[in-house]
């Protein structure tokens, strides 16, 4: 609440003394993370931008602050990559948006530790409706643009963790996929398909 509280202030700040018109540069922010979306004079307006918030006593993080020129770079913004993309249809290019690489790794982290060693007195049930939720959650956040690498890599990640756990459980020697198969590990357990997610999305079928 207090950092949208403070960036208020910047954003009006920064649309009454003109530099939105001016330089057709507008601010997305959520709480105290921001972009400035301009067609050029970027430079002029990360200046601008640092003297407002130097006299609204704010201190810009100079490590995530920088000028992004699209489509050559990418930028991470709440989560997501922005940047340039390509159909997988019609292989043509367009400017969008991707689950970030942190991102994925952090989930998949995630999953590494409700299957860890440590777990493995809980039941297979308790544990495999952890990692649907932590999934489903993801999931839900992360849906716009084309997303299924990202899913398919977290729904292997997820299987080849969940056999791990099966295996430590029930003292099975690995490599099991004879003994938990993927059928196994989604219609047998009822772990997610994320990958199946896709074919409900407004824009799958157009």
């Amino acid at each position: 609440m207090l950092s949208n509280l403070y960036m208020r202030r910047f954003v009006l700040g920064w649309k009454q003394l003109g530099h939105e018109k001016r330089w057709n540069a507008y601010v997305v922010n959520y709480a105290d993370d921001l972009v400035i979306c301009c067609r050029g004079n970027a430079e002029e307006a990360l200046v601008t931008m640092r003297g407002i918030m130097t006299k609204l006593k704010l201190t810009m993080n100079e490590a995530k602050t920088r000028v992004c020129k699209l489509p050559e770079e990418k930028f991470d913004f709440l989560g997501y990559t922005f940047g340039r993309c390509y159909s997988p249809q019609t292989g043509r290019a367009y400017l969008g948006t991707v689950p970030s690489r942190k991102r994925v790794t952090r989930i998949c982290e995630a999953i590494s530790s409700e299957t860890g060693r440590n777990k493995t007195l809980l039941d297979q049930e308790t544990v495999v409706g952890k990692l649907n939720r932590m999934m489903t959650g993801w999931a839900n956040y992360f849906c716009l643009g084309p997303v299924s690498k990202a899913y398919r890599a977290i729904e292997q990640h997820a299987r080849k963790r969940l056999r791990q756990w099966l295996c430590a459980k029930h003292k099975v020697s690995w490599p099991a996929t004879r003994q938990f198969p993927e059928s196994a590990m989604h219609d047998g357990l009822g772990l997610i398909r994320l990958t199946a997610r896709t074919r409900s999305f407004p824009w799958a079928n157009s």
